[in-house]
């Protein structure tokens, strides 16, 4: 995510490396080199012009102490400007009504399908019953799309696919979900164009009917600066209340991410990347500003780690690590939850220092895939006891898998040497203490 501009940030701080104070010389140097980085990232020109004034205003009016350096003095200013730039502070979603109704908007391709769904799975995990609503009237798979997401997510759908008429539909989705309990209505709309004055009135029409407690635009974050402009000329005649960034884990240079609050005056509420349904989160301006310069987020890690580890079955786990009893079964458990978190190149980048290890590296998302198949070749006891694991056995387990006997060794290495640092922390008193470290729930 915005490894170009993260990388041509870095690059303008190293020209105050080993300056002992900030002058208008060197500042004024760096900070045409962020300026350049902003606008190469497809930010608007007025936004980054406006934005490195306001850095270079304020790091010349600060005196740089002793234990700080140039550098670091306008990493922080940049900081905190890239926070205010992208809205300050995170705002979520407005449930309000019974039901209450949520509006998704956007172009043809920006992903507002996959969305729903992902939002529907966000609010269920909250706790609330939601019902998935069909509007897309002219997209031939776009009902059977989001069915086959309502049953992935276990949240209903409502359609009627003979009906042409959108906002008939929702209306009468909103009468399903108040007779069947549903506390939310998420309706999915047709992709539209801007210029399109057909569509644009068919969506005017299903806010003014339904009166939704948020409408949202959901834009593609690889369009960069086409995707502010076109999310202007919706608001323009929506007024919708947020927007949504969606495909971040592809080559984003992430001009609409830091200029469309500016430019449209409306928070950025969710971002999302990949299909998976756990792959959605609040955007948050200063974490993302962190992430941004290379500083990590360690707060939305821990947070993904609590969403999706089982907090009774990490309590397990760790009874079982402090008895050596930790088996594949175990094993293929985490892995399972590991892999909900989302994409592996992503969580690492959120490790403060470990961006910049990871910029440029391809991290394949099915490399878990010869691991898990190793595992699920094996029985029940073959699992619970490794050890009796010989050679005809592995080569069974090969066969089974489709991988080579070498790589059915390599995991079963790794693995014995995993249980031998377990049971040596557990003999030196300090097991407990770590292994509740590995415990996202701290317990």
């Amino acid at each position: 995510m915005f490894d170009s501009l993260s990388l041509k940030l870095e690059k303008a701080f190293q020209t105050l490396k080993g300056q002992g104070r900030i002058t208008e010389i060197n500042v004024a140097s760096t900070i045409k080199e962020i300026r350049k980085a902003l606008i190469d990232a497809d930010v608007n020109y007025k936004v980054a012009k406006d934005v490195t004034d306001e850095i270079k205003t304020k790091a010349m009016g600060m005196n740089v102490l002793t234990a700080i350096s140039p550098g670091q003095l306008l990493t922080k200013v940049t900081n905190d400007e890239l926070t205010l730039l992208m809205g300050g502070q995170g705002e979520d979603i407005k449930i309000d009504g019974n039901p209450a109704v949520i509006l998704i908007s956007g172009l043809q391709g920006s992903g507002k399908t996959t969305f729903s769904g992902k939002l529907a799975n966000y609010l269920k995990r909250q706790g609330r019953s939601v019902l998935l609503t069909a509007c897309d009237i002219y997209r031939p798979a776009a009902i059977d799309q989001l069915k086959v997401l309502g049953t992935q997510v276990g949240v209903d759908v409502y359609a009627e696919p003979e009906n042409k008429d959108a906002v008939k539909i929702a209306k009468a989705a909103i009468e399903h979900a108040k007779k069947n309990n549903h506390r939310v209505v998420i309706v999915d709309t047709a992709g539209r164009l801007a210029v399109d004055e057909e569509m644009m009135n068919e969506i005017a029409k299903l806010k003014e009917a339904l009166k939704p407690s948020e409408t949202l635009f959901v834009v593609d974050s690889m369009t960069g600066q086409d995707a502010v402009n076109t999310a202007k000329a919706f608001n323009d005649r929506l007024n919708f209340d947020g927007v949504v960034l969606t495909k971040l884990d592809g080559d984003t240079r992430g001009g609409a991410a830091l200029s469309i609050r500016r430019v449209v005056e409306k928070p950025i509420k969710f971002i999302s990347s990949g299909e998976k349904m756990e792959a959605i989160d609040r955007f948050y301006p200063d974490r993302m500003a962190g992430r941004i310069l290379g500083m990590g987020d360690v707060v939305s890690l821990v947070e993904k780690a609590q969403q999706n580890f089982d907090e009774e079955e990490a309590r397990r786990l760790n009874a079982k690590m402090r008895k050596n009893q930790f088996d594949f079964n175990d094993f293929l458990s985490q892995l399972e939850q590991v892999k909900k978190m989302g994409n592996m190149k992503d969580l690492i980048g959120m490790i403060p220092g470990m961006g910049k290890a990871v910029k440029g590296l391809d991290f394949d998302e099915n490399a878990f895939k010869p691991v898990e198949a190793i595992i699920k070749s094996m029985t029940m006891k073959e699992r619970e006891n490794p050890e009796i694991l010989n050679s005809s056995r592995k080569n069974r387990l090969a066969k089974g898998s489709g991988t080579s006997i070498q790589q059915v060794n390599q995991l079963l290495k790794q693995f014995e040497d995993m249980r031998k640092m377990m049971k040596t922390m557990n003999k030196m008193g300090g097991g407990k203490r770590a292994l509740s470290a590995l415990n996202p729930f701290g317990r």
